[in-house]
């Protein structure tokens, strides 16, 4: 995935001396003008190429100096020449509108939603359109957030300049207040991601965009929706139609990039997150596939820095739940709060899915009764059970 926010600080962005270097700023052209996709096809085929050229001079093993890396240099450019007809210039067959996904349960539609590099060149239909800005407006609502600052989302119909999609030509901006508010931030991870899974139930594709969108461009097309003295972009979520025309390099990176960390690396049964969490044991395997959904959540560049705390309290004779505290791993100021945003929102739509109540909260260390935790992971939010009250 390519997620989070767009202004980037600190450890968040280049170097201000690899940003300045020519190199850096072909780089930049390259991306931006749609054509960084298609060089690494290229380059891999001239290399071969190369080989195969010494291979010719040296005259030994010509299957393995000649024969085998000249054909693997024709097939990376007929490969080449594949993806910029078909994708580039967009000659390819007409495809098919996705079938809505109104059968699927909520793991089942989380789990089903992947990002997309490729879209379609057809618009969205108005009945989707209308259906997706219905989803923005109910979860932006004030009352459906954890803090009090507003958050909102901007649909642009033009083709931002963004990398690495392809093909994408409308989105959703997620606007925070400029003045820098973390739970704003974590607030437009959580709602953003519910808008997205509501677009996965209409089959719409998406992809989160951070650090593959200029900002220029996104605020040109903001045009007076976006008060640089007020506003704050935090990330760009594309949204259409998939294609299955994509060039290989962007496959072969999205295939490269579909991994994930063990749950025992991201769930924890102590405060300091030095103990694993057994999710297949009492009482914690009544939250089944709620640990599976997060561990799968999008992150920037699937960097799943958000962990998880569980808490349990004595009931006669037994434990039960009493919260999960939800922390981020780095000291990113954009890209982890939205990530653990992401997760509260996947978190929270799987309890519902369980009929298992329960509502976030951010706590102080002495409500959580935690003492002498680590810096990091940083303690951001806690989803506390609703447990019914005993009589």
């Amino acid at each position: 995935m390519t997620q989070s926010g767009v202004r980037r600080s600190g450890t968040e962005s280049a170097a201000p001396r690899a940003r300045g270097s020519a190199l850096w700023r072909l780089k930049v052209r390259l991306q931006f003008t749609g054509w960084l996709q298609y060089l690494p096809t290229v380059c891999i085929a001239l290399a071969f190429a190369l080989v195969a050229a010494a291979g010719w001079v040296i005259g030994a093993w010509p299957v393995i100096l000649f024969w085998l890396p000249a054909g693997a240099a024709s097939l990376l450019l007929v490969t080449f020449v594949f993806d910029l007809v078909t994708v580039k210039l967009g000659l390819h067959p007409v495809e098919a509108v996705p079938e809505r996904r109104d059968g699927l349960g909520a793991f089942d539609l989380m789990r089903a939603r992947r990002s997309c590099r490729s879209f379609q060149s057809r618009d969205l239909a108005p009945a989707h359109r209308t259906e997706l800005m219905e989803s923005v407006r109910a979860h932006t609502r004030p009352d459906r957030l954890i803090g009090s600052s507003p958050v909102r989302m901007e649909y642009i119909a033009a083709p931002l300049t963004v990398w690495p999609v392809v093909g994408a030509h409308e989105f959703l901006v997620a606007i925070a207040p400029r003045t820098y508010d973390r739970l704003a931030v974590v607030d437009v991870g959580r709602s953003l991601q519910k808008v997205v899974l509501d677009a996965t139930r209409m089959g719409l594709a998406t992809c989160w965009i951070g650090p593959g969108a200029d900002q220029k461009s996104v605020v040109q097309h903001l045009g007076d929706r976006f008060d640089p003295e007020k506003d704050h972009v935090i990330c760009v979520c594309a949204v259409g139609y998939r294609s299955r025309f994509m060039p290989s390099a962007i496959r072969a990176m999205q295939t490269l990039q579909h991994r994930r960390l063990p749950l025992a690396s991201l769930f924890f049964a102590d405060p300091h997150f030095r103990e694993p969490l057994d999710v297949t044991r009492f009482p914690w395997e009544a939250y089944g596939r709620c640990y599976e959904v997060c561990q799968w959540a999008p992150s920037s560049f699937n960097g799943q820095t958000t962990r998880c705390a569980a808490v349990v309290e004595p009931n006669g004779g037994e434990e039960r739940p009493v919260r999960f505290d939800f922390c981020a791993s780095t000291t990113s100021r954009y890209y982890a709060p939205v990530a653990l945003g992401i997760w509260c929102a996947n978190w929270e739509t799987g309890c519902q899915e369980l009929d298992i109540n329960g509502h976030f909260a951010v706590l102080s260390p002495g409500e959580r009764g935690v003492q002498g935790a680590p810096e990091l992971p940083r303690y951001d939010v806690s989803w506390v059970v609703d447990h019914p009250a005993t009589t």
